[in-house]
C-alpha cells in the first residue's frame, strides 16, 4: 500500500517537466523539504520502500537522497533512518546578503462589529480544569470502562442513520430516553419528539436567538449572569436588559407595572434551580409570577437548569418548566456537568408547537451528527449508569464542598460565605470592600490556582467584590493545602497598613 508521502511525491513526478527520472526526483524532493510538504525533522521512508511506492529503481532514490544529504537538506542517523534536517540550507545567513526589503504590511485583517464584541467581553479562561476552576466537574471520575463496552457493543451494528447527518433534532433513542428521565428526575412535562440534541448549550442558545429573535429585539437576563449567554444573544443583535437577582432568584415587576412596558422581551432567560454565580434558589411564588409574566407579554422563558442535579441535603428542585402543562418555557439542560464537558452534547426541551420548526433550522444550520456517541449516552441512561453516576458525584461533591466551607470559616470566618446555597459545583468567598477581586482572582493564576472574580458577573458593574471557587476537581482530604494560596494571598490585603 503506497504511503502518503509516496502519494505525494508520484503525483508531484506526473507534473514534473520531462528530464532524466533520477533529476525529476531530485528536484521533486527538495521543493517538497522547501516547501515544508515535508517537514525539518521528519524521517523519510528507506531507499527500498519508496522505489517501490514510486515504482523506479532503488538506485534511483539512493542518487537523490545521496544528493540531498549533501547539500544539507537529509541527514543519515546510524540505526534509524534518513531525515530531513531542522535547519535547511537556506536557512542560514550569508555573510554577505543583502538585506530583503520588508514587504507590505499585514494589516487588511478586519474584524466584524459583533466579532469585536465577543472577543472584548470574552469570559473563556486559557485554562479549564482545576483548583478552583468553577463550572468543571471531576472529570476523573467518569465510569469510562462501562462507557467503552457500551460504544463497542454499539459499534458492531451502528444503523445506517447514525452514520449520516442528523435531521431529527438528535439520535431517536437518546430522545426517548432523555424524556423517560426527565419526567422522572427533574419533573418535567416533555415527549421524546419536544426533545433537541444540540452541541452545547451556547449551540443551544444561538438556535434560540436566531429562530425567536429579530435584531433590535430584547432579553432580560440574571445581573450578575452567565457571560457566556450575553455574548451569544449580543452576538445575534438581542438587547441586553440586566435585570436584579436577590436570594429568590430575578426580581420582576408586577403584572400591573409589567403590563405597561411597550416593547416586552422576546427571552426571559434564567437559572431557577441554581442561579449561576450567586447560587440563589427562584422561590415558588416568583416561579408563578415569572410564567403568569410572560404568558401575558408572549415571551419565551429560557430555563438554564444548572447544576439542577446536584444539591445536597435537599430533594432537587422542581424544573419550571413542569409547572404547567401550557409553559411558555424552553427547557435547557447539559451533560457538561454530570459527565464531562468534552462530550459536548446538550439538549433542549421545546413546546411542541415549535418543536418540528426548530429541529429543521437545526439541521439546516448545524448538521448534527455524532450518532455513536448519541446512541452509546442513550444506551448509558436506559441501563441506569447515568443516574447511578450523578447519585455518587452529588455524594462526592457534598464532601468537598463541605471541606471548602470548612477550610473557609476556620480561617477567614463565616462572614466570607454570606447567602450560600447547599448545592452546585461552586460557592462563593465574599470579599471585604477595597479589596480588587480581579487583581486577586489574577495573582492566583499565577501561582496554579484558578478562580473568577464575581464582579466580572455584572454587566452594569458593582461595588460587590468576591471569588467565585468551584471545588469539584479538588478531593477534600487536599482542601485545606490547595486553599492555603487563597488564604495567603488574602491575609496579605487584610492587613492594616
Amino acid at each position: 500500500m503506497r504511503t502518503l508521502l509516496g502519494d505525494l511525491l508520484a503525483h508531484r513526478l506526473s507534473q514534473a517537466p520531462a528530464g532524466a527520472l533520477g533529476k525529476r526526483l531530485y528536484d521533486v524532493l527538495q521543493s517538497a523539504i522547501q516547501q515544508g510538504a515535508i517537514a525539518t525533522g521528519s524521517r523519510l521512508p528507506a531507499t527500498r520502500d519508496l522505489a517501490k511506492d514510486l515504482s523506479v529503481s532503488r538506485n534511483t532514490v539512493l542518487s537523490a537522497y545521496e544528493q540531498l544529504q549533501s547539500e544539507g537538506y537529509l541527514q543519515t542517523k546510524t540505526g534509524s533512518g534518513t531525515f530531513v534536517c531542522e535547519r535547511l540550507p537556506e536557512m542560514a545567513p550569508e555573510a554577505n546578503a543583502s538585506p530583503v526589503p520588508a514587504g507590505k504590511p499585514f494589516n487588511y485583517i478586519r474584524l466584524s462589529s459583533r466579532g469585536t464584541r465577543v472577543l472584548a467581553r470574552s469570559g473563556a479562561g486559557a485554562f479549564q480544569w482545576g483548583a478552583f476552576m468553577p463550572g468543571v466537574p471531576d472529570v476523573s471520575h467518569m465510569p469510562h470502562d462501562i462507557w467503552r463496552k457500551i460504544q463497542l457493543r454499539l459499534s458492531r451494528r451502528m444503523p445506517v442513520e447514525a452514520l449520516s447527518y442528523s435531521s431529527h433534532g438528535g439520535c431517536v433513542q437518546l430522545q426517548q430516553a432523555l424524556a423517560e428521565y426527565l419526567r422522572v428526575i427533574r419533573s418535567l412535562n416533555c415527549s421524546a419528539d419536544q426533545i433537541l440534541v444540540t452541541a452545547g448549550t451556547h449551540q443551544s442558545l444561538d438556535l434560540l436567538a436566531k429562530m425567536l429573535c429579530d435584531p433590535g429585539d430584547s432579553a432580560w437576563i440574571e445581573e450578575p449572569g452567565y457571560w457566556g449567554f450575553r455574548n451569544v444573544l449580543a452576538v445575534n443583535g438581542v438587547e441586553l436588559l440586566p435585570t436584579p437577582v436577590d436570594e429568590h432568584g430575578m426580581v420582576l415587576p408586577d403584572i400591573a407595572a409589567f403590563s405597561h412596558v411597550s416593547r416586552p422581551p422576546r427571552l426571559i432567560c434564567v437559572t431557577p434551580s441554581h442561579q449561576y454565580p450567586l447560587g440563589s434558589v427562584m422561590s415558588l411564588q416568583r416561579r408563578q409570577q415569572l410564567l403568569d409574566l410572560a404568558k401575558n407579554a408572549g415571551s419565551w422563558v429560557v430555563e438554564d437548569d444548572y447544576d439542577g442535579e446536584f444539591r445536597f441535603g435537599d430533594s432537587p428542585i422542581p424544573s419550571l418548566q413542569g409547572l404547567s402543562s401550557d409553559a411558555p418555557v424552553i427547557y435547557l439542560g447539559t451533560f457538561s456537568k454530570t459527565l464531562y464537558p468534552g462530550l459536548r452534547l446538550s439538549y433542549m426541551v421545546v413546546p411542541k408547537p415549535l418543536a418540528a420548526r426548530m429541529k429543521m433550522a437545526h439541521s439546516e444550520l448545524y448538521r448534527g451528527g455524532n450518532g455513536l456517541v448519541q446512541l452509546t449516552l442513550a444506551e448509558f441512561i436506559r441501563e441506569g449508569h447515568y443516574a447511578a453516576h450523578v447519585r455518587k458525584m452529588r455524594q462526592l461533591y457534598s464532601r468537598r464542598r463541605a471541606a471548602l466551607v470548612d477550610a473557609i470559616t476556620s480561617s477567614l470566618g463565616p462572614a466570607f460565605l454570606a447567602q450560600q446555597s447547599n448545592a452546585g459545583l461552586h460557592l462563593i468567598l465574599s470579599l471585604p470592600d477595597g479589596i480588587d477581586d480581579v487583581a486577586v482572582a489574577a495573582e492566583l493564576e499565577q501561582q496554579g490556582v484558578l478562580t473568577r472574580p464575581l464582579s466580572a458577573y455584572y454587566l452594569q458593574g458593582t461595588t460587590r467584590r468576591g471569588l467565585i471557587l468551584g471545588y469539584a476537581c479538588v478531593e477534600e482530604q487536599n482542601m485545606v493545602a490547595t486553599f492555603a494560596p487563597v488564604l495567603a494571598c488574602l491575609q496579605r490585603r487584610l492587613k492594616p497598613s
